[in-house]
């Protein structure tokens, strides 16, 4: 299944896309890969596979420590993508990585082994929109996609460009800051939104802060996606019902009747 079918799925049912992240390498390769079937089956529409990175300057403390965690134990994106084809799961995969692992295996190499390897796509946070042309041609080539993030303080014509050029969907950064579990919920991701539709059909996606049902539910009721990830790597560090959490989540993710994004 693709991205984009995950999109029309859930727009036919009401329903906002269900993203989670979690770092590939943590604590294990072998554990993160059974912790990713786990997410897809609890009901994730799609996963996000954090690729381990030793300046994840997009990530708070949380990502960071799983990161850095995957890192000592020699994790690489070459065994990574190996292992994701040997679990082939029933949702979209996406990697998220920051662009030096990226550039140090290898485009062309990259594009043919991350297919093989069942990944659907891209996000690279430290890719800006203006440097990203021969990335949109290779994945595009590939058939793969390549999403952008956008940001609050993104002005519009720098939106205008990401609108036009993300594949799959745009990654709307949901405050000024990176990654992590918030209890305060922040305008700037509806506003933001708001501002992606009136650019292109393209499906938005909120993340970055969104860690309890009550956030997805209300990002939901605005945004095609929501993305979570800090949250659920907590609930594996303190031994919670992870899969538990993922369903509660997904269960936000359904709007009432009557109510469209």
């Amino acid at each position: 299944m693709t991205v984009a079918c995950v999109f029309r799925k859930c727009r036919s049912r009401n329903e906002a896309a269900l993203i989670v992240y979690y770092t590939a390498g943590f604590p294990t390769l072998d554990a993160s890969l059974e912790t990713i079937s786990m997410l897809a089956e609890a009901g994730a529409d799609m996963v996000e596979v954090g690729i381990p990175f030793s300046d994840p300057v997009a990530d708070g403390q949380t990502i960071q420590h799983a990161s850095h965690t995957a890192l000592k134990q020699g994790v690489t994106l070459a065994n990574i993508l190996k292992s994701l084809a040997s679990i082939r799961l029933d949702v979209p995969v996406v990697l998220m990585s920051y662009l030096n692992p990226l550039l140090a295996y290898g485009m062309d190499g990259l594009m043919h082994d991350a297919r093989d390897s069942g990944v659907s796509g891209f996000i690279v946070p430290d890719l800006p929109v203006e440097e990203g042309g021969l990335w949109e041609k290779k994945t595009r080539q590939a058939g793969l996609d390549l999403i952008y993030l956008a940001a609050p303080t993104s002005s519009i014509t720098r939106l205008t460009r990401i609108a036009a050029r993300s594949s799959g969907f745009i990654y709307c950064v949901a405050v000024k800051g990176v990654t992590g579990v918030r209890q305060k919920r922040s305008a700037d991701a509806k506003q933001l939104v708001r501002k992606i539709k009136t650019l292109t059909d393209t499906p938005a996606a909120v993340g970055f802060g969104v860690s309890t049902p009550e956030q997805v539910r209300h990002a939901a009721g605005f945004a095609d996606g929501v993305i979570v990830g800090s949250r659920i790597i907590q609930s594996i560090q303190q031994h919670e019902d992870t899969r538990a959490l993922v369903r509660s989540m997904k269960k936000a993710c359904r709007r009432p009747k009557g109510v469209s994004s």
